[in-house]
């Protein structure tokens, strides 16, 4: 909790003038007492009081008042809020290994009807961009909130050679910084500031990478520019037969396991496979997290948990009213205990007299 006018604190200064008036006025009181001869009569008269009901008034009196010197100082809660200004780059694999069947119907189908249930859930908060890569990435729809406009691009995704996972990235990167001036586009000289930016890119693939820039390469220029990437480990250890619907099948031809998904870079992994330690160290790098997704179920858990991670930023709670009120509320507790306790002091007037005249 943070105070807006800390100086206001000062306030509490009257907690021990208060105690001080009431102290003195207790003095005064025992220098006036009168004399009597009849104890047991006074007694009668006036019934005593504990000392705690003479210190619960005061204390609650006290308590309200620093409530309320706190309250004149502005307190601020700092809470996590949903950012509406971000910016999510969906960036997916649609290399011919998505036609793989480990996933029902098949992993692109599969992966499809996950992002779809995600940019739903997504409506009216923060803008989202699609990018598809294989052998290369394109933008298939730069940041937006046209929800529509999304759902009918994932519709018409098509599968092709190879899987630049670093091309995705910085594909990505660039689509963020068309909309968002604070990210500078891949190229550009990077002083990289505190803290991450609230633009983020998510990197769904079921294979290596074995085309283009090295993803960490990538990874390191989206980490120079505060854009956590959170990666998405997808398909089962256990690659099935190939199976698209014919406008899913793009520039990839063939069925089983034919070649065709290799090349680029010597020494690639398995196509079929997810390289998970290279994900993990991807996000390592950007500050984001990797997910482990081996079927649709798993993808669509994936993707729900990932806005609490990237579209959450901290604001602050004006709490100055909570405590005005709770001031409030003790100060008249203290004031009506005390007239309550007072009222059940007093005797009847004829007794109360009747001692006074002796």
């Amino acid at each position: 909790m943070s105070l807006s006018w800390p100086w206001a604190l000062f306030a509490l200064l009257v907690i021990p003038l208060v105690a001080a008036v009431w102290w003195l006025t207790r003095r005064r009181r025992r220098r006036a007492v009168v004399r009597v001869t009849s104890i047991a009569l006074v007694r009668a008269a006036v019934p005593g009081r504990s000392r705690w009901r003479r210190r619960i008034p005061a204390a609650l009196l006290a308590l309200g008042l620093a409530v309320l010197a706190v309250g004149a100082a502005r307190p601020q809660a700092t809470v996590p809020v949903v950012s509406s200004s971000a910016t999510i780059m969906l960036a997916l694999d649609v290399s011919g290994s998505m036609c793989s069947t480990d996933v029902k119907p098949n992993r692109i189908t599969a992966a499809e009807q996950s992002a779809s249930a995600f940019i739903k859930s997504q409506a009216g908060g923060p803008r989202i961009g699609l990018v598809a890569f294989a052998d290369t990435a394109v933008v298939l729809v730069p940041p937006t909130t046209d929800t529509q406009q999304l759902l009918t691009a994932l519709g018409g995704l098509t599968t092709s050679f190879g899987t630049a996972i670093g091309e995705g990235i910085l594909t990505s990167l660039d689509a963020i910084a068309q909309v968002d001036p604070s990210v500078p586009p891949t190229g550009a000289t990077v002083s990289h500031g505190a803290g991450y930016a609230d633009d983020v890119i998510v990197v769904l693939t079921d294979g290596s990478n074995n085309r283009g820039i090295d993803p960490q390469t990538a990874a390191k220029q989206a980490a120079a520019r505060g854009v956590r990437v959170f990666t998405i480990g997808y398909g089962t250890d256990h690659p099935a037969p190939l199976a698209c619907s014919s406008d899913q099948f793009g520039g990839f031809a063939g069925g089983g396991f034919g070649g065709g998904f290799g090349g680029g870079n010597t020494g690639a992994g398995n196509p079929f496979l997810a390289d998970y330690n290279a994900l993990m160290q991807i996000s390592r790098t950007t500050g984001g997290t990797f997910y482990r997704a081996q079927d649709a179920s798993q993808l669509s858990s994936a993707l729900a948990r990932l806005p609490a991670a990237f579209t959450i930023v901290r604001g602050h709670l004006d709490l100055a009213s909570w405590f005005a009120a709770a001031g409030g509320l003790l100060i008249a507790a203290a004031v009506a205990l005390s007239l309550w306790w007072n009222r059940t002091r007093r005797g009847p007037p004829t007794a109360s007299r009747t001692a006074r005249a002796r």
